[in-house]
């Protein structure tokens, strides 16, 4: 039995991985960590819980908490993180990740996006960037894996066979992106309130959005070059999902839909959760609500040339914490898809 501590286990992505893995007969929940419900009952704070997780949220005392647990998921702050970490593994911890904290292979990079001053860079060059398809062999024995952000993993993974089969130019890609509110987090400010973003579209963070140095990293480490993106996200009125419609410039201009198509279904053709739709087909986010699935659609734009892929999944889901289930899955050496093979809410 696996014995697993959630570190920030009251935010919308610690409450994701425990309505996961409650019922998990191969994983035991040892800890929940939430400084802000310290010893109130889980299923206090999410009451849907009650009668299937009952535990007493610990306070972040890792003196106390590490002994309880052999792995853990933490759910923390950027800059929160790298005061954390550090103590876990000199206690012998395997650790999975959701800050920025550890996914720049170049600590100056994270320092400039992020305007803080990392307090542990020589872990930096430890940690594995935790996206499945493109790293499964390295977390298979990480002690720190850092858990990628959701806009990285629905626009890393809809670009990846283009640019690696160089189909498309490194250059001049456009990503526009969308996600649902939870993506914020679960914060009492005021433009995340409902009347706030009820019937309401907005972009933010134009040209200047954390997620864009991960992207531009993982993108460049795939075709050897440095790539630039623009890269615009967007917030919908829905509580999750998350959709990105990306446009590359085509190299080969006689190249068509299908042709790529079968690029792509090769390129992931071992992938579970990876999912190739038919020519003429869109994602939808609905249709990926609550599960570990990406959709990608390939369309060819060919009056500008241009490669468009859009794809979606849930921010919540692939975006977050099923993907870092899925990591803790190869980690334990457990059946990668085990606890994730669920499909999309639909209605």
């Amino acid at each position: 039995m696996l014995r697993l501590g959630i570190i920030g286990a009251t935010g919308y992505v610690g409450a994701e991985i425990v309505r996961l893995l409650a019922l998990r007969d191969d994983i035991e929940i040892t800890t929940v960590v939430s400084n802000s419900f310290v010893g109130q009952p889980f299923s206090e704070v999410y009451p849907s819980f009650r009668g299937i997780y009952d535990e007493i949220c610990d306070g972040l005392d890792l003196d106390k908490v590490a002994d309880k647990a052999d792995f853990f998921i933490t759910a923390l702050p950027h800059g929160v993180s790298t005061a954390v970490i550090p103590k876990l593994l000199d206690k012998g911890k395997r650790i999975i990740d959701h800050s920025g904290d550890f996914r720049f292979r170049d600590v100056r990079v994270y320092e400039k996006w992020y305007k803080v001053t990392h307090s542990s860079p020589d872990l930096i060059s430890q940690a594995v960037y935790g996206l499945p398809e493109l790293y499964r062999d390295r977390i298979k024995n990480a002690r720190l894996v850092a858990d990628p952000g959701c806009y990285p993993t629905c626009s890393i993974l809809g670009i990846a066979p283009a640019l690696d089969r160089k189909i498309v130019s490194y250059k001049n890609i456009v990503i526009n992106a969308v996600s649902g509110v939870s993506g914020a987090g679960r914060r009492s400010e005021l433009s995340y309130a409902f009347c706030e973003t009820a019937e309401n579209f907005k972009a933010y963070g134009v040209g200047n959005h954390r997620h864009t140095p991960e992207i531009e990293q993982e993108l460049s480490l795939i075709c050897g070059k440095e790539v630039i993106v623009s890269f615009t996200p967007h917030l919908a009125p829905m509580k999750r999902g998350m959709l990105a419609t990306i446009c590359l410039d085509l190299i080969d201009t006689d190249v068509t839909a299908d042709d790529i198509r079968s690029v792509y279904l090769d390129y992931y053709k071992n992938e579970p959760f990876v999912r190739i739709l038919p020519l003429g087909q869109l994602p939808q986010t609905k249709l990926v609500s609550g599960s570990n699935y990406i959709d990608i659609s390939i369309n060819v734009d060919t009056r500008v040339k241009k490669l468009v892929v859009v794809s979606a999944l849930d921010n919540l889901g692939k975006g977050s914490a099923s993907q870092a289930i899925q990591a803790l899955n190869i980690m334990a050496g457990f059946d990668e898809t085990k606890g994730l093979l669920t499909p999309g809410q639909y209605i």
